[in-house]
């Protein structure tokens, strides 16, 4: 029976547990001994009071922190906050299973009294308007507060019951409607929130004083060049409108006697071709003025260009062969129009006039320059044309040549401004010029300035740093005499180059010839000093050499033979730049060059002239040539002895020749007799073949001797018995023998390839026989004739 009791029991609790829990019941109660609302930086207690006896815990923040808490009796624990800041929410928590309970804590300020209060009263119409209100309502207070706006009305006699207008919380102006028949008002504002609440003073205001009329409206002007009209539109009939207009960023302008007239103003006094702004308000004889409406805007038309344009030129040559002319562009109120292009015309009085028209884009034109020409420059728009700007009949070539130079001009750069000044022009000058350019850029990037006859100073901020200027100025007298002075390497801020220049080199002989090109702009940092070369030698020995910075090339000479390395640097005021990429050459000396150089020339013809010496025919040959050559002592062969035996003994005729070895050193022995011919011309073998060609030239036959056998008897025999010449002929060729056709062949053979089988340098040379003109008598005007050498 106990233990069933016992059972039932725990049922019981279970059941009451998952009831709560179903329920969502609370195990805990959660407050703070200040309230949901304190005030910032305040300090205060939470308390957390609980239902059962599980475990007790108290968060807060989000995430979630515990927080060191106290125990205030056996069911309640609480936590000290100390200057809370900001708006926390704090939790209590008894187990798991349980919800917990929460508080949210918002610090704050009560509300201070608002103040400057403000009121007008627009009219809408003639029998009511609207008061408007605006306060300033102090500190924020970091809470929601109610806000409220009191008027009371004052009528002549009586004062009605005040009436309260909410207003949010986040604004600080409220209206309310009013009648014309109302005189004053009183006004205060009423602040409240849950620290605390606070009132306004009480304005009073009588109508008349704070009445304004309402905005008008504006419609789109209407515009000529020089005025424009506009329609007002209001709802009540004012005393007074002011209107405003202004152009671009300029300050607004009142037009003086804005009266309306047929519901329109109009807006005199305006520039042509300009974008103007137009605004309106309007105002009763007393009381306040209204709103400016919202701006309109609009163009003024087009008118023709009253201003010639600035014109200046520069040289393309030397000799002023042509010019290119220059312009600005006028401004907006100068144009009084858009320019749709510009008119350049050169003019001669002995060849007529040139006109052409240029785009409207462009700010320069090339033409050529004669000393009678007159070039003038026209801006032209929709209206028609600026005066014309005549630059030629100040600086003709005739009066360029009085161009003389005055005091110099004094220069001073600082951040990114130059001044120049020079010495005061005398009475006679009508004008002055400063023109300026990067160096080197003049067509390119050519600026000037106009200055009056009494200004001696400028100060330029067209400029860029780290960029080199150069220029000059220009002082134009009555008499059409022109004065200037150059100036150059001006800079506004200069650092040292950040590259080297690129250069190549060529060498001749002992010197050797360097070329570079300019460093880019964005890489020079001002103005270039001097460019320096450095040669180091195999022996690390490095010589330097300075280079002006207006050459672009440099020639080192006297270099001895050895490899170099070189490298180039730019320099600025502020110092060097980095050193290239450098550049390896060998220099080799000029005479050491010629040797090989003839050396290898020379061998080949050596071994040519050795191997021909070494072939007997054409050993011979060259023999016979230079024996032709000394015509002084070759004897005539008609005073020989053969001549005259010849002239006895028709037919035959004995050579003699004497063969000796070439190791023998005899006296000469008596002269061996060869037997030698003279033959017909060959003919034809066939009636119908072609002449045959000739492959030797037909010259009396001489037999070499060969260097195997001691002696050879040749003989030639001739067939033609009847012959009666004196000498041996040559105008024909023999019918020869084969064994005299084989040597032939085998001379045409030596004579065809020059180089022997054999070994020139082993073999020694040899020479047999002799051939005397008592024996032979030679004919070398054919040889020479008929030469294949």
């Amino acid at each position: 029976m106990a233990t069933l009791s016992h059972t039932w029991t725990i049922l019981t609790a279970v059941t009451v547990l998952s009831v709560q829990l179903c329920k969502g019941q609370k195990c805990c109660e959660i407050k703070s001994s200040a309230g949901y609302v304190v005030l910032l930086g305040s300090s205060f207690r939470v308390y957390c009071t609980f239902t059962s006896d599980s475990k007790r815990y108290i968060y807060s923040g989000d995430p979630r922190t515990p927080q060191r808490h106290k125990e205030f009796n056996s069911t309640t624990i609480y936590y000290e906050v100390v200057n809370i800041t900001e708006k926390k929410t704090f939790s209590c928590e008894c187990d798991r299973y349980a919800e917990p309970c929460g508080l949210d804590i918002s610090p704050g300020y009560p509300p201070e009294r608002p103040k400057n209060i403000s009121c007008t009263y627009e009219v809408k119409n003639n029998e009511s308007g609207v008061v408007f209100c605006s306060w300033d309502r102090g500190r924020d207070t970091l809470l929601k507060n109610d806000l409220k706006l009191w008027r009371r009305i004052v009528y002549k006699n009586q004062t009605d019951t005040p009436v309260e207008y909410s207003v949010s919380s986040d604004l600080r102006s409220a209206d309310f409607p009013v009648t014309s028949s109302v005189q004053m008002i009183s006004v205060w504002v009423h602040a409240k929130n849950t620290l605390g609440s606070a009132d306004s003073i009480t304005k009073n205001y009588t109508l008349r004083d704070i009445k304004m009329p309402s905005t008008p409206v504006l419609h789109q002007p209407d515009c000529s060049s020089r005025e424009c009209i506009i329609k007002v539109e209001q709802p009540v009939m004012t005393q007074h409108l002011e209107i405003q207009y202004k152009a671009d960023t300029q300050t607004w302008t009142s037009s003086p006697d804005s009266v309306v007239q047929m519901g329109s103003v109009q807006v005199p006094s305006l520039e042509p071709y300009t974008l103007y702004q137009f605004r309106v308000r309007t105002k009763f004889s007393t009381g306040l003025w209204s709103q400016w409406n919202d701006k309109i805007s609009s163009w003024t038309e087009e008118e023709a260009p009253t201003q010639e344009l600035d014109v200046w030129y520069a040289e393309l040559a030397a000799d002023f062969g042509s010019l290119k002319v220059f312009w600005k562009e006028l401004s907006i109120s100068a144009a009084k129009g858009k320019i749709l292009s510009y008119r350049v015309r050169v003019y001669s009085p002995n060849s007529g006039q040139t006109i052409t028209n240029v785009s409207a884009e462009a700010r320069s034109y090339l033409v050529p320059f004669c000393g009678d020409c007159e070039v003038s420059v026209w801006a032209c728009n929709s209206k028609g044309s600026s005066p014309p700007a005549n630059i030629m009949s100040g600086y003709t070539k005739v009066k360029l040549r009085h161009l003389k130079s005055f005091q110099d001009v004094h220069v001073a750069a600082e951040n990114l401004s130059v001044t120049l000044s020079w010495r005061k022009p005398d009475s006679a000058a009508r004008q002055s010029l400063v023109e300026w350019f990067p160096e080197g850029l003049k067509l390119e990037e050519l600026r000037w300035v106009r200055l009056g006859s009494n200004e001696n100073h400028v100060v330029i901020t067209d400029v860029n740093p780290f960029e080199c200027y150069e220029g000059a100025v220009y002082v134009f007298y009555n008499d059409s005499s022109v004065r200037k002075t150059r100036f150059t390497g001006v800079t506004t801020m200069e650092s040292a180059p950040t590259m080297s220049p690129s250069f190549q080199q060529t060498v001749e002989g002992k010197q050797v010839s360097v070329t570079w090109g300019e460093i880019p702009r964005g890489q020079r940092g001002g103005c270039l000093t001097n460019y320096t070369i450095y040669l180091e030698n195999s022996e690390r020995h490095i010589e330097r050499y300075s280079v002006p910075a207006s050459q672009r090339f440099y020639t080192i000479m006297g270099l001895s033979s050895a490899n170099y390395k070189m490298c180039m640097t730019a320099f600025t005021a502020k110092g060097e730049g980095p050193r290239g990429e450098s550049i390896k050459f060998f220099m080799q000396q000029e005479s050491q060059l010629s040797f090989l150089l003839v050396c290898a020339v020379a061998t080949p013809f050596a071994i040519v002239l050795v191997c021909l010496y070494h072939s007997s025919a054409v050993k011979q040959r060259f023999w016979v040539y230079f024996q032709c050559l000394m015509l002084d002592v070759v004897p005539d062969p008609a005073n020989s002895k053969w001549a005259k035996e010849c002239t006895q003994e028709k037919g035959k005729i004995n050579l003699q020749l004497q063969l000796s070895n070439s190791s023998v050193a005899e006296e000469e022995e008596e002269p061996i007799l060869v037997d030698v011919e003279e033959l017909p011309r060959q003919t034809s073998l066939s009636p119908e073949s072609e002449p045959a060609t000739i492959l030797y030239p037909p010259t009396t036959y001489i037999k070499s001797f060969s260097h195997d056998s001691d002696s050879y008897d040749l003989r030639q025999t001739s067939l033609d018995t009847n012959s009666t010449i004196d000498y041996i002929s040559s105008h024909g060729p023999g019918i020869m023998s084969e064994e005299d056709q084989e040597d032939e062949d085998e001379e045409e053979e030596e004579m065809l390839g020059f180089f022997p089988s054999h070994n020139i340098f082993l073999e020694p040379l040899e020479l047999g026989g002799k051939l005397t003109l008592n024996a032979v008598k030679i004919d070398c005007g054919d040889f020479f004739q008929n030469s294949v050498c």
